[in-house]
């Protein structure tokens, strides 16, 4: 069974920057492509951004692009999101998630296409 575990969240001020972390146990010698999705009060659980099993290509979405950076560490079993620039809006909980891979450079961007995923850690941005 694969198990995650975020941590990092906080309190950040406008325009600051935050790095979330994501730490993937129990895993077999397959692949797995890693997601980080966020969910704000009232709102549907939206994607944030992707990184492939092999770690060679990421994906973000349009609201975040430029500003957040997912990276992953292997040797750690450790994905990470990079929050720069921080705005009102991504004011959420973070979640991470991972599925196994057979395609090892593709990024997977809908939540349906993951098995498994972590508890979630708040961050919130304010003025």
């Amino acid at each position: 069974q694969v198990q995650l575990v975020e941590s990092g969240g906080g309190l950040v001020q406008a325009g600051g920057s935050l790095r979330l972390s994501c730490v993937v146990s129990g895993r077999t010698a397959r692949g797995y492509a890693m997601g980080w999705f966020r969910q704000a009060p009232g709102k549907e659980r939206e994607f944030v951004a992707a990184i492939s099993a092999s770690g060679g290509s990421t994906a973000s979405a349009n609201s975040v692009e430029g500003r957040f950076t997912i990276s992953g560490d292997n040797a750690k079993n450790t994905v990470y999101l990079q929050m720069n620039s921080a705005k009102l809006e991504d004011t959420a909980v973070y979640y991470c998630a991972a599925r196994a891979s057979y395609v090892s450079g593709r990024c997977y961007l809908r939540s349906n296409e993951y098995s498994y995923w972590g508890q979630g850690t708040q961050v919130t941005v304010s003025s």
